[in-house]
C-alpha cells in the first residue's frame, strides 16, 4: 500500500479514526459478551447447544481473515474497513431475533465473518497511519480496543441490570457503533494499493526475489518470517485465552478464594494488559520492538509462574497481573512487525498472522483443559510460561529481513520509512 502524503492535521483525524475503529470493535464485543446469558435463555439452550452456536464466531472470523487479506491489498485498507466497521453495528443486532439454535449459528458465522474483516482491515490501516508518523502507535490502538470491551461489558450489564431485553441493548450499542463508523469513515486515511499513486498506475513491482509474475499480472508469496511471526502470535493468544477461562477458576479450585476473590486475577490480568498497551508505544519507541517483546516475555512467563507456584491468593493475584503486563505489548508489536515486513502485502500478512493469533485464543482455553485432565490444573498452567518464554527467546524475529529494502530512519523505532515525512 502507498501513502498519499498527508498533512499534520489529516494525521491527526486519521489516528483517531483507528481508535473509533478499535473501539467500535472491541464495544462489539463487549456488549455481545454481556447479554450471551440473555440469549441463551431466550433460545432455550443447554451449555453444550449454546457452544456449538458460538462455534460460529470463531469459523465466521477465520474465513473472514482468509478472504480479507488479498482484497486490503488489492483495494487499500480503508475500502475494506469502512464498509466492514458499518456492518457491525448491524450484525451485533441479529443473534438477538434469531427463532432457533441453527439460525443462531448462521447469525454468529455472519458476526464473527464482518468481525474478523473489520480486525485485520483496521489493524492494515494502524500500519499505514504509523508508517506516517515514523512511529510506534499500535500498543495504543490495542489499548482502546480494550477500553472498549469494558465499555461494551458495562453497557451491556447496565441493560440487563434493569431489565432491558437483548434486542433492544443490541439496538442502542448498534446506534453508538453506527456513529463512531461514521466518524471513522470521514477522517480515515486513504491509502492506495501498492504499485499506485495519486491514482495513477505505476510498474509491475517485485519483492525481494519472491515475485514471479506473468504479462501484466504479479503474484508474490508471503514476506520472509510472516508465518513465524504467526505463531508467536499464537502462543501469546493461547496466554490470553488462558487467563480468560481458567484464571478464576485457578484461584477458587486450586488456592481455595472465594468467588468475588478468584474474579480478582482475570481483572489484575485484563487491567494490567490494557495500562500496558498504553504504555507500549513509549516503550516500543524508546527500548525497540525486539527488546520490547524479549522484556515483556520474561515478564509474563515469571509472573504466570508467579502465580503457579507461589501457592497464595495474593501471589495469585499478582501474577495474574505480571502475565497480562507480560503480554500487553507483545501482540502489537506482532502486528506491527508483519505490517511493515511489505506495504505491498501487508493485508495478507495481517490476515495471516491474526488468523493463527486466534487460533491460539480459541485452542488455549482447550488445551489447558485438557491437560489439566491428565494432571492438575497448577502444571496445566506451565504451559502459558512455557510458550511466553519461547517468545521471549524468538523475539529477534520481529526485526526485518536483512533482504529487505533499505529503511528511512523512523526504521530505528521499529517502524520503515514510508512515502511521507515522519511527523
Amino acid at each position: 500500500m502507498v501513502l498519499l502524503a498527508p498533512s499534520r492535521p489529516a494525521l491527526l483525524r486519521a489516528r483517531l479514526a483507528v481508535y473509533g475503529l478499535f473501539l467500535l470493535s472491541g464495544l462489539t464485543i463487549g456488549t455481545w459478551t454481556a447479554r450471551v446469558p440473555a440469549i441463551k435463555e431466550r433460545l432455550a439452550l443447554g451449555d453444550g447447544e449454546l457452544s456449538l452456536g458460538l462455534l460460529g464466531i470463531a469459523a465466521g472470523a477465520i474465513a473472514g481473515m482468509q478472504i480479507v487479506g488479498r482484497l486490503i491489498d488489492r483495494f487499500g485498507s480503508h475500502r475494506v474497513m469502512i464498509p466492514m466497521a458499518m456492518a457491525q453495528g448491524f450484525v451485533l443486532v441479529l443473534p438477538a431475533y434469531v427463532p432457533n439454535l441453527p439460525s443462531l449459528a448462521l447469525a454468529l458465522f455472519v458476526f464473527g465473518l464482518a468481525h474478523g474483516s473489520l480486525d485485520v482491515a483496521m489493524n492494515a490501516n494502524a500500519v499505514v497511519v504509523e508508517r506516517a508518523y515514523g512511529r510506534t502507535l499500535m500498543g495504543s490502538f490495542h489499548a482502546v480496543f480494550s477500553i472498549g470491551g469494558f465499555l461494551g461489558a458495562a453497557i451491556g450489564g447496565l441493560f440487563a441490570h434493569v431489565s432491558v431485553d437483548a434486542g433492544r441493548t443490541f439496538l442502542s450499542a448498534g446506534l453508538l457503533i453506527a456513529v463512531l463508523a461514521v466518524v471513522s469513515a470521514r477522517w480515515a486515511m486513504r491509502d492506495a494499493p501498492a504499485g499506485h499513486e495519486n491514482g495513477a498506475a505505476a510498474p509491475e513491482s517485485t519483492t525481494t526475489g519472491q515475485t514471479t509474475g506473468t504479462t501484466g499480472t504479479t503474484k508474490a508469496s508471503l514476506p520472509r518470517g510472516v508465518l513465524f511471526l504467526g505463531v508467536l502470535a499464537f502462543c501469546c493468544l493461547v496466554g490470553e485465552g488462558t487467563a480468560a477461562d481458567w484464571s478464576s477458576v485457578y484461584l477458587v479450585e486450586t488456592l481455595g478464594s472465594s468467588p468475588g476473590a478468584g474474579a480478582a486475577a482475570y481483572a489484575a490480568f485484563a487491567v494490567m494488559m490494557t495500562a500496558g498497551r498504553f504504555a507500549g508505544d513509549r516503550l516500543a519507541n524508546l527500548l525497540g520492538p525486539v527488546p520490547l517483546v524479549r522484556y515483556c516475555g520474561i515478564l509474563a512467563a515469571g509472573g504466570l509462574a508467579l502465580a503457579v507456584l507461589g501457592g497464595a491468593r495474593i501471589t495469585g493475584v499478582i501474577g495474574f497481573g505480571l502475565f497480562g503486563a507480560g503480554l500487553s505489548c507483545t501482540i502489537p508489536q506482532v502486528f506491527s512487525a508483519a505490517g511493515h515486513r511489505d506495504p505491498a502485502q501487508a493485508g495478507r500478512a495481517l490476515a495471516r498472522v491474526a488468523s493463527l493469533g486466534y487460533a491460539g485464543l480459541l485452542a488455549g482455553p482447550v488445551l489447558i483443559g485438557g491437560a489439566s485432565e491428565l494432571s492438575t490444573l497448577r502444571y496445566a498452567l506451565l504451559i502459558p510460561v512455557v510458550l511466553s518464554a519461547f517468545v521471549a527467546f524468538a523475539a529477534p524475529a520481529l526485526r526485518a529481513p536483512t533482504t529487505a529494502a533499505p529503511a528511512e530512519p523512523a526504521a530505528e523505532s521499529g517502524v520503515p520509512g514510508g512515502n511521507v515525512t515522519p511527523v
